[in-house]
């Protein structure tokens, strides 16, 4: 059964490789006659004849400069449809790839597949010699005794053909499945680019995918578990008012259960506003901003100027830009009395700048949160930076391209 398997394949094989050279010569073949049609008209004009050689010349001329594309398209056609292999369309940025591949590797290539189907044939007729042999008139065969000998020898070396056969064309395809995509498909820097907008447009539909997902958890929070809360420590509030009664320990139990109930709603409503405040969608980034600053630890002057609001996934960047940054400031310099935030449109480019009067001396190489911080911005294609000196004042610019 192995070998049936084999022999099997191996046959598939080389049918689809027989099938493959014997479609690409002609179509390789057919571009050198062209131009030996145009050598010829040439040769007569310098040999001098006279005749109607510029008419023919410039037919051929315009002839051979369009059988060029339809050329390319059925190589693209026979890579895919023989082989499986998908050459992307190579346009016209160099067609100079198109013509020299026509002009040059492709009657080289045609030369190649002639010679080995010309080969397959050959080797299936002379492995039948033996067979052939009996339609020649018997009175030749007997006037010629030694030709079933000689018929033996030719089998055998149309056999020895054929054995070598199916490792000569599968040597020329892959050559030609390397060389033809490479000078008939997009160049390196084509598919670079082509590769580079893939993955852009991949990372922002990741970006929208991940803001949405932001706002779903927050949406359910705020829906969900805080409103539990919420009533959680409304009972709990009317039963310390109402049940008066009640032994110190149990009053102190109440209270205690109010007061966390207050605090983990406090601690719910700062993290639903780290995901995804709802001021965001509703009012835009200037009221999400003059709301972080209401909130912030120390006195914080907000400067906006948006003449019409950003992207979502921009406005959401910049909103957790400021609130990151002002966080920083209250946790890591204490000393600062003050910090400015200012948010400008300029152009395609929301710029960020958040500045305090601190000691300075952050660094985002240190693997503190200014790197997710940097990492967030460059999701979006925005530029980082970072100034602070030991001393201060620190500074820090973000610059977030918005085409909206």
């Amino acid at each position: 059964m192995k070998i049936r398997t084999r022999l099997r394949r191996a046959l598939t094989r080389l049918t689809r490789d027989a099938s493959f050279l014997a479609v690409g010569a002609p179509l390789h073949l057919l571009m050198g006659l062209l131009l030996f049609v145009v050598f010829g008209f040439v040769w007569e004009s310098v040999a001098g004849a006279d005749g109607g050689w510029p008419i023919g010349l410039g037919i051929t001329v315009v002839l051979t400069v369009l059988c060029v594309p339809a050329l390319t398209v059925a190589q693209r056609w026979r890579f895919r449809r023989l082989l499986g292999i998908d050459i992307p369309r190579p346009g016209w940025r160099r067609p100079w790839r198109q013509f020299g591949y026509h002009f040059l590797a492709g009657m080289l290539f045609g030369g190649l597949e002639t010679l080995v189907v010309a080969l397959i044939t050959a080797g299936l007729a002379t492995s039948l010699t033996t067979v052939w042999v009996y339609a020649i008139p018997w009175k030749w065969r007997i006037e010629h005794p030694e030709y079933s000998t000689q018929a033996a020898y030719v089998s055998v070396a149309g056999l020895l053909v054929l054995a070598a056969v199916p490792y000569l064309a599968a040597a020329l395809v892959r050559l030609e499945s390397e060389v033809v995509p490479a000078l008939l498909g997009r160049s390196r820097e084509e598919d670079l680019a082509r590769r580079v907008e893939d993955l852009t447009e991949s990372r922002a539909g990741a970006v929208d995918a991940a803001d949405a997902e932001r706002r779903r958890i927050e949406r359910d929070l705020h829906d969900g578990a805080q409103q539990r809360l919420v009533s959680l420590a409304l009972n709990l509030g009317i039963a310390r008012a109402t049940l008066v009664d009640l032994p110190p320990e149990a009053r102190e139990v109440i209270d205690a259960a109010h007061r966390e109930a207050k605090e983990a709603i406090e601690e719910l409503s700062s993290l639903v506003r780290g995901l995804h405040p709802a001021v965001l969608d509703e009012l835009g980034l200037d009221a999400a901003l003059s709301g972080l600053a209401a909130r912030a630890p120390l006195p914080v002057r907000l400067r906006t100027d948006l003449p019409r609001r950003p992207a979502p996934a921009v406005e959401a960047v910049a909103y957790f830009v400021v609130s990151e940054a002002l966080t920083n400031v209250a946790k890591h310099a204490p000393e600062a009395t003050r910090a400015d935030v200012t948010v400008t449109r300029l152009g395609g480019i929301l710029r960020v700048v958040i500045a305090d009067d601190g000691l300075g001396g952050a660094d985002p190489a240190k693997g503190s949160g200014l790197t997710g911080l940097a990492q967030r911005v460059r999701s979006v294609d925005g530029t980082f930076r970072m100034n602070s000196p030991v001393g201060g004042p620190t500074m820090m610019s973000v610059d977030l391209p918005c085409q909206s």
